[in-house]
């Protein structure tokens, strides 16, 4: 199976949810990719404080580069998870089918809190980082459960 990330800007909080996410499924059953749907940050690693809070969670992200999405990320990938409802709705306008449509889903449904977005750390502290890191393993967890 394979499932990308997305976020914005594909530094803050797709790269820790690939990350995240990698380290709990099985390597030879899941391919797990990141992206953002914006294309600011191509090419450059993740945001320094997404590579600390993952390196403290003994997860390594430092090597991950950021790249956009692309239409042809709907034909390669079985799910595609959204960080929050803006680059959901993206998602779902980039998406060449209603097929398609359907692999799109908020990272956040597959737990069973109230909240439905995973904010965006970037402009905030360091304890934002804490924050997402925490919701993300949440839901990966979940998708663990579910999967395997």
């Amino acid at each position: 199976m394979k499932i990308l990330m997305v976020c914005l800007g594909n530094i803050c909080r797709s790269p820790l949810a690939e990350g995240i996410l990698k380290s709990k499924l099985s390597k030879n059953r899941f391919y797990i990719d990141s992206a953002g749907t914006g294309g600011y940050h191509i090419g450059n690693r993740p945001d320094i404080r997404s590579i600390e809070i993952a390196k403290k969670n003994g997860i390594d992200i430092s090597s991950q580069k950021c790249r956009q999405v692309k239409t042809k990320d709907f034909a390669a990938f079985d799910l595609i998870y959204a960080m929050d409802y803006s680059n959901y709705n993206h998602l779902i306008e980039m998406a060449p089918s209603i097929k398609d449509q359907a692999k799109v889903r908020l990272l956040l449904e597959e737990t069973e809190g109230p909240i439905m977005e995973v904010p965006d750390p970037y402009y905030g502290g360091k304890d934002g980082f804490a924050n997402v890191f925490q919701l993300i393993d949440e839901a990966c967890q979940q998708i663990k459960i579910k999967f395997e």
